[in-house]
């Protein structure tokens, strides 16, 4: 008696994974947006989830002010859950600026739960949480102060505290080179 080849699971839209996609950078939102209008359009959109162009907040230092700005995690990528069949796989391949899933021999792997959760939990949190700060200095640094106790001192940056928005300059005063803790709006490179 000959046993019959096993036949591959059928899918259904409820087995969607989570896949990374290249994409034309600076065109995240939109081709993230066209593919949801082109899934819509071509009666797919049951075969898919969320499709994300994940982002953080942090604050920048810009022309002496403070400000909050939007940063891609993962500039010329987005996070697609969907279920690859030859329709989906084709409506993605197909559309322009998306260049190729993220995977080993031509073939897409998804992404792990944990990892999905990590970027999911992250996003949560940006929407609550307050921003982490961009401090445009690096350890090594050759830095001068314009506000406060020091001014017009040189220095070297010693360390970076991006929670309390310090840096830890090392500034020759009375002969020998001293650590002092200096908020990162009062002190600019050279």
């Amino acid at each position: 008696m000959e046993k019959e080849p096993k036949q591959a699971p059928k899918l259904t839209p409820a087995d969607k994974k989570w896949y990374i996609i290249k994409v034309q950078s600076n065109r995240e939102d939109t081709i993230a947006e066209r593919l949801r209008k082109q899934a819509q359009i071509a009666g797919l959109e049951e075969w898919f989830g969320q499709i994300l162009v994940p982002y953080e907040k942090v604050t920048e230092l810009s022309h002496g002010k403070k400000r909050v700005v939007k940063r891609k995690l993962y500039p010329g990528y987005i996070l697609v859950e969907m279920v690859i069949t030859d329709e989906t796989w084709f409506l993605c391949r197909e559309l322009p600026g998306i260049g190729d899933f993220a995977g080993a021999a031509g073939k897409a792997i998804p992404m792990q739960q944990s990892e999905v959760d990590a970027i999911l939990a992250r996003e949560k949190e940006q929407a609550v949480e307050t921003p982490g700060l961009v401090i445009p200095f690096a350890i090594g640094d050759r830095v001068k102060v314009k506000d406060g106790m020091f001014v017009n001192q040189e220095g070297e940056v010693d360390k970076i505290d991006t929670k309390k928005g310090l840096v830890t300059v090392l500034i020759n005063t009375m002969g020998r080179t001293m650590p002092f803790e200096i908020e990162y709006l009062q002190i600019e490179k050279i």
